[in-house]
């Protein structure tokens, strides 16, 4: 359970940004020196229309006659899209299971780090970053489109951790078609999330007909530390599930075998994502190791397409 320190404390600070971007900076310097191809091509901005501001706009991008028709409130914003080699569309896992966590440690606040890793790399390469989210059962899907630059990740971050700022992603036939429907062009599609959910064979199998189109892959939080509880002296525990709303009762003995259970789970997660073509990056409770692991992943990932 959370402090009301912890309350305050964002999932991810600046602080923490500033640390994954230098990160980033060290293990890629080699391609930021000397010849190598541009991350752009074509030339200069191209509108794509008006609509109302959002937090973390800039106030350069403000539409002031347009403002004015709508007595600034709100302000209309004209919007660009740069042309650029890729797109990154980060689609994380926000259901209510991923705020569970031991030792002051979310599930949400690894899903959170992943988002900041993903979007520094996106900013090194200048690539758009934009975020779906989803809840149990991938419904309710959000999503905020894709922009470029350091302040868009923050926006991003505060758009996954207070559910706001995110715009009502349609409802496809598929799953696949879904988030299809969000990306203008080809992009890099990292879902993120820990998979303990009783369908992910079909979720895997729909993320393995989105690669035929795009470039997706799994980063799967090993959650296992969250179900590392301590030791009890009670026979029986009720548990309850913040999803589903239903409770049961599960041995002592149970309660003791849930991370390594977890565990093997995400194990099959695994085996099934290798089985549909798809790769896996998992991601251990040590940030700086994740953090490295994740960035170089993203690096080969996003070179081998420049």
């Amino acid at each position: 359970m959370r402090t009301r320190e912890q309350e305050i404390e964002p999932l991810v600070n600046l602080s923490e940004i500033e640390e994954i971007e230098l990160i980033i900076l060290k293990r890629m310097r080699e391609f930021t020196i000397g010849e190598h191809r541009s991350h752009f091509h074509g030339t200069g901005f191209d509108f794509m229309g008006l609509r109302d501001w959002e937090a973390g706009d800039r106030f350069s991008s403000i539409d002031w006659p347009q403002s004015t028709l709508k007595n600034f409130s709100p302000l209309v914003v004209r919007e660009f899209e740069q042309p650029s080699t890729a797109a990154v569309i980060a689609v994380a896992d926000a259901s209510l299971s991923t705020k569970c966590g031991t030792g002051g440690i979310s599930i949400a606040a690894a899903i959170a780090r992943a988002i900041a890793t993903i979007g520094m790399s996106a900013v090194f390469f200048q690539d758009l970053f934009g975020l779906i989210t989803f809840d149990s059962g991938f419904k309710n899907m959000r999503a905020l489109p894709g922009r470029v630059g350091k302040t868009q990740v923050i926006h991003c971050l505060d758009a996954y951790e207070e559910e706001r700022g995110l715009q009502e992603l349609r409802q496809a036939d598929s799953l696949s078609m879904t988030i299809a429907s969000f990306m203008r062009k080809t992009s890099l599609v990292p879902v993120i999330s820990d998979f303990l959910f009783p369908d992910f064979k079909n979720v895997i199998s729909e993320l393995s007909r989105l690669n035929a189109v795009h470039d997706v892959f799994l980063v799967l939080i090993d959650s296992g530390f969250a179900f590392e509880l301590p030791s009890i002296s009670s026979g029986w525990v009720e548990t309850f599930d913040v999803e589903t709303r239903t409770s049961r009762f599960i041995s002592r003995r149970t309660v003791a075998q849930l991370a390594e259970r977890a565990r093997e789970w995400q194990e099959d997660v695994q085996l099934t994502a290798k089985g549909a073509d798809l790769n896996v990056v998992r991601l251990q409770i040590d940030e700086s190791q994740n953090a490295i692991a994740l960035t170089e992943f993203i690096a080969e990932r996003r070179l081998r397409k420049t």
